[in-house]
């Protein structure tokens, strides 16, 4: 059961800073006349705690992440505590490390797996039960520049870094008509693969 603690608002500066970068979004291959900005923080407003912190363009509280445990397990929030996915590592998969998507906190059936892909596909997201789209994410995590396209390659989602505040605040940027919280999902899914280092290693691995 995720802890909750509802509709916490920035108060230190370098909270604040990270509330105002979420400003009208730049140029980038997603049009953002009509996208929904997102502006992602890795840093939990929980004392003592890690995770994420994730503006909207008004630079309200749009999600968050807190970690309590070094469980395999990462649970996406909306701004009163109420978890929207739940995200849980794979174990003993054969093709790679994998994170399985649930809906809400049931973690039964999931709805969506992400893996490293090969090729041009820095990683897919595959549909499980009750899903029937599919999606591949090309580009860098690592640069925060990367695309996710549907089965028609469409551009449906695209992380952007932000300028001169490093890897830690980057932009989201998701289309109309697509799961606003399933595109933070698979964000948190791919920093998880390719994060230097991921948030829940670092989870694991901190004093």
């Amino acid at each position: 059961m995720a802890k909750v603690h509802p509709n916490v608002l920035p108060s230190s500066p370098a909270e604040r800073a990270a509330a105002a970068a979420a400003g009208p979004p730049s140029a980038g291959s997603v049009s953002e006349e009509e996208a929904t900005s997102l502006t992602v923080w890795r840093k939990s407003l929980l004392f003592n705690c890690r995770g994420y912190t994730v503006f909207d363009a008004r630079g309200d509280l749009a999600y968050r992440v807190d970690s309590y445990d070094a469980e395999a397990e990462v649970v996406l929030m909306d701004p009163a505590g109420r978890p929207a996915f739940t995200l849980r590592r794979k174990r003993l998969s054969l093709s790679g490390e994998q994170w399985l998507i649930y809906t809400g906190e049931e973690t039964r059936r999931p709805v969506y797996a992400v893996k490293r892909g090969g090729g041009k596909s820095m990683a897919r997201v595959t549909p499980c039960a009750g899903a029937v789209a599919s999606y591949e994410v090309e580009g860098s995590y690592a640069r925060r520049r990367c695309v996710v396209y549907d089965a028609e390659r469409r551009a449906v989602a695209e992380v952007q870094p932000k300028e001169a505040v490093g890897t830690d605040v980057f932009r989201l940027l998701v289309q109309p008509g697509v799961n606003v919280s399933l595109a933070m999902a698979v964000v948190v899914a791919l920093d998880q693969l390719f994060g230097r280092p991921s948030l829940l290693r670092s989870w694991s691995y901190s004093p």
